[in-house]
C-alpha cells in the first residue's frame, strides 16, 4: 500500500506543470469540490492574511491606513505593486484625508510623489499640478520617488500607472468612509458601485499627460472593479472579521466570493484546459492556490487534493489510471 501510494504521489508531480489533477477535481461532485476548494480558500486566505499583519503593523494598527496600502497594492499589476506601496507610504492615508476635499491637491500629491510627471510634457494642467505639488510637498514634507521605480513597457493604456493614480485621488476624494463602505460590500453590484471610479475630467481627452486623444471616460472597469473586490475587500472582511472575531464578516468575505465572478487569467486558462472551469471567485482563488503553492512546488504529497488522491488509490494501484487524468511516464 505504502509502494502504491508514493508511485502515485510520483505520477502526480509527473504531471503537476499540466495540472493533470484538473480530470479528477472536474468530475467530483458539487459537494466534495466544495470542500476542497473550501480547504485551499483557508490555506490562502491564510497566507494573504499574514500580509495583511504585516500591513497593520507597518501602519501601526490604523485599519484605515491598511486598507488605503492594500488598495495601493492592488491597484496595479504585479510589476508596480511595490512601487504603489511606496507612493501609499509617502502619501500616507491621514495626508490625503486633510487635502480630501480638494480632489486637485489629493491628485497632485500622488503624481508629484509619483515622479510620474517627469516623463511627459507639460501643459497647463500637469504644470498646475507641480506647483500644487511644490507647495503641498513642504507643507508635508514629501520626498518624491524616482521615475525609474516604476515599469511602464508592455503596460495596457487602462492599467497605465498615470490613469490608476487619477482614479484613485477620485477614490479617496469621495468620502472619508471608504473602509467601512468595503466592509459592509455584499454582492458583486455593490463592489462595483464602490470602485468603478471615474477619474477627473482632464483625463476624458488625455491617457498620458500632455498628450490629448479622443475622448472617453477614464473609468475602473467591471473586470478590474471585481479583482479589487476579491484581493481587497473579500481579503479585508476576513482579515479584520477575524481581528474582531467577527464570524458574520468573515463569513461574508466567503459568501462574496462566491458572488463575485471566477478571474480570466492564465492560470484559469490552463486548468480549463486540464478540464475544470471555475464557477465564482471562490474556485478561482482555490485553483489559484492549488496551481501557486503546490502544483508550481511540486508539493502533492502535501496538497489537499493530492492526499485526497492518494488515500482513494491506496487500496489498488490499478485503480490511479481511472482516477489521474495523463498518461503514465
Amino acid at each position: 500500500m505504502a509502494d502504491a501510494a508514493a508511485h502515485t504521489v510520483e505520477r502526480l508531480q509527473a504531471g503537476a506543470g499540466t495540472y493533470a489533477c484538473g480530470g479528477y477535481l472536474g468530475g467530483l461532485g458539487t459537494l466534495q469540490r466544495t470542500e476542497l476548494c473550501t480547504t485551499l480558500i483557508f490555506d490562502r486566505l491564510s497566507r494573504k492574511m499574514r500580509m495583511v499583519e504585516a500591513l497593520r503593523s507597518e501602519a501601526a494598527d490604523n485599519w484605515n491606513q491598511t486598507f488605503y496600502l492594500l488598495y495601493f497594492r492592488t491597484l496595479g499589476d504585479r510589476r508596480n505593486q511595490e512601487a504603489y506601496l511606496e507612493l501609499a507610504r509617502r502619501v500616507p492615508y491621514k495626508t490625503v484625508l486633510r487635502e480630501r476635499l480638494a480632489p486637485h491637491a489629493v491628485e497632485a500629491m500622488l503624481f508629484g510623489a509619483s515622479g510620474l510627471l517627469e516623463l511627459y510634457r507639460n501643459d497647463t494642467y500637469t504644470l498646475d499640478l507641480k506647483r500644487s505639488f511644490e507647495y503641498l510637498a513642504a507643507k508635508y514634507g514629501i520626498e518624491p520617488m524616482e521615475a525609474s521605480a516604476w515599469t511602464l513597457n508592455e503596460i495596457r493604456p487602462a492599467n497605465h500607472p498615470v490613469l490608476r493614480l487619477a482614479q484613485a485621488a477620485e477614490f479617496f476624494s469621495q468620502d472619508e468612509f471608504v473602509m467601512e463602505r468595503a466592509m459592509s460590500c455584499r454582492t458583486e453590484e455593490e463592489v462595483r458601485k464602490l470602485f468603478c471610479i471615474e477619474a477627473s475630467p482632464y483625463w476624458r481627452t488625455h491617457h498620458i499627460p500632455g498628450a490629448e486623444s479622443d475622448e472617453s471616460p477614464k473609468r475602473i472597469g467591471a473586470f478590474k472593479a471585481n479583482i479589487i473586490g476579491i484581493n481587497l475587500v473579500a481579503v479585508l472582511q476576513f482579515a479584520y472579521g477575524s481581528y474582531t472575531a467577527n464570524e458574520r464578516l468573515r463569513d461574508s468575505a466567503l459568501t462574496l466570493m462566491e458572488r463575485l465572478p471566477a478571474e480570466d487569467n492564465r492560470y484559469m486558462r490552463d486548468w480549463q484546459s486540464a478540464g475544470i472551469r471555475p464557477r465564482n471567485a471562490f474556485e478561482s482563488q482555490a485553483l489559484l492556490q492549488l496551481a501557486a503553492e503546490y502544483c508550481a512546488e511540486k508539493r502533492c504529497a502535501e496538497c489537499p487534493v493530492g492526499r485526497r488522491i492518494v488515500r482513494q488509490t491506496a487500496d489498488t494501484e490499478d485503480r490511479t489510471a481511472d482516477i489521474l487524468a495523463f498518461p503514465e511516464k
